[in-house]
């Protein structure tokens, strides 16, 4: 859990499914981080260029969009990555852009161990 007092983690979520980015916002949320959503890649450029982001969470494919196009810009911004795929088709190659990967379905647990990690590792950068 975040520690209250101190300014809270903020995830960016980028994904285009409305029951699974609310499923992933309110149990971000419970655990005291604030999340700000994106459902297609221009909001979260926006968002990135205008807010600081600790945690992208990112959906492969976002309103037919191919989500890697925005791998580059959180690494230019030091942002750790957590893809999150539906897709057996992420291979070596995709998985060393990012920091971790989701298989959907995943369990909140999943979800919270991992934000939880790449937040801690963006502390450390």
């Amino acid at each position: 859990m975040v520690n209250e007092g101190v300014m809270p983690t903020t995830v960016l979520l980028v994904e285009d499914d409305g029951a699974m980015r609310l499923m992933c916002r309110v149990n971000l949320e419970l655990e005291g981080y604030r999340v700000l959503e994106a459902d297609h890649l221009g909001r979260a450029r926006e968002l990135i260029g205008g807010e600081r982001i600790d945690v992208l969470l990112l959906d492969v494919h976002v309103r037919c969009e191919d989500g890697y196009d925005l791998v580059g810009l959180a690494q230019e911004n030091g942002i750790p990555i957590a893809l999150m795929t539906g897709s057996s088709k992420v291979g070596a190659p995709e998985r060393e852009l990012v920091d971790a990967v989701l298989s959907k379905p995943f369990k909140i647990e999943e979800l919270h161990s991992t934000v939880s990690r790449l937040a801690s590792a963006r502390v450390a950068r």
